[in-house]
């Protein structure tokens, strides 16, 4: 193992991450993907087979590294209240968002080389006063203050098998999003995942493919103006700073096989546009990271799974891929 371990938050301790932690630690205990989860070591060991038993209380980044072959390294800082399986609770509210924050303080210092984020719930996140949309734009304020070199995001990207999307709106009501849409802001997107497709899975010359909003990308404005107005002219001008950029595609065959092979990532320009793709190709597996950002963070491509937590049925696929990916970044950051 080289380098610094990652940080890995606990997430909703109500959910399946606890579970989904252990059962990482157990697939990666002997791979090169340290990490020290942030969070309260009971809720943990109650998730575990184990018990306490496979778990470790650890001070530093350190000691989290050495631990890791043999035990689950916890910085331990503990709930007030106490974790009810499958029942959110605006309880927990304060320390989800304060392991978080010490995650992220911990990567901006160095002594982890990245995060991975288990899932939370949001609407008890909110009832406690959180102002965020979720972790994205929360990790994005976080993080404003620190230089970057190159276009600034944050940007959502979803990842599953060879497929990559990228999103130009993300948690937006349907009905909201083509007054949403501007030529800067789908340039911008652009940007930021050309950038990172060099800086953080070594893509030399980047290939965009650009979808449309409406149907058929619009049929030259017979099913919009959408993309005649704002989309096309977007790529042109991705195109105008050196990017090779294609589009507007229509998005209903930019997904198969052939199409994928084209390019290296797609920009969307919804939710749902970008993620049922990346779910039929490899449910399980999708990798949910930001793009634009001075420190690594990735994470599972789920929600908190209230309806299965406690149970230890849940699958920890797509951790263990978040968990992988945020590796193999941090290291291609550090060797640059």
């Amino acid at each position: 193992m080289a380098g610094a371990p990652l940080a890995l938050t606990l997430g909703d301790p109500a959910g399946v991450g606890p579970e989904i932690i252990v059962k990482a630690w157990q697939a990666l205990r002997g791979d090169d993907a340290p990490f020290v989860v942030i969070g309260d070591f009971q809720a943990l060991a109650s998730a575990s087979p184990a018990g306490a038993g496979c778990l470790v209380r650890v001070g530093s980044a350190k000691q989290a590294f050495e631990a890791f072959p043999t035990a689950l390294p916890v910085l331990d800082l503990p709930l007030s209240a106490p974790v009810v399986s499958g029942k959110a609770s605006a309880a927990h509210a304060a320390m989800i968002v304060r392991w978080i924050e010490t995650a992220v303080g911990l990567a901006l210092s160095g002594a982890v080389s990245g995060v991975v984020t288990a899932p939370i719930a949001k609407a008890p996140l909110y009832e406690a006063g959180f102002k965020f949309p979720g972790h994205t734009e929360f990790l994005a304020e976080l993080t404003a203050q620190v230089p970057l070199q190159g276009a600034r995001g944050p940007v959502m990207m979803l990842t599953s098998g060879d497929l990559r999307t990228a999103l130009v709106t993300i948690h937006e009501p349907y009905a909201e999003v083509p007054g949403l849409l501007t030529r800067e802001r789908i340039v911008h997107t652009g940007l930021v995942t050309a950038q990172a497709l060099t800086r953080d899975f070594g893509v030399a010359r980047p290939r965009l493919a650009v979808a449309g909003l409406n149907p058929h990308a619009g049929e030259s404005g017979a099913i919009g103006r959408d993309e005649v107005e704002i989309i096309a002219p977007a790529v042109q001008a991705l195109r105008d700073l050196g990017i090779d950029a294609v589009g507007p595609r229509p998005a209903d065959s930019l997904f198969h096989p052939e199409a994928r092979a084209l390019y290296d990532a797609a920009i969307c320009m919804y939710h749902d546009q970008a993620l049922i793709p990346v779910k039929m190709l490899d449910f399980w597996g999708g990798v949910n990271l930001t793009l634009g950002r001075p420190i690594v963070r990735t994470s599972p491509d789920h929600g908190v799974g209230y309806d299965v937590a406690g149970r230890g049925v849940a699958r920890a696929d797509s951790l263990i891929a978040a968990i992988r990916m945020a590796a193999g970044i941090a290291e291609r950051r550090r060797a640059a």
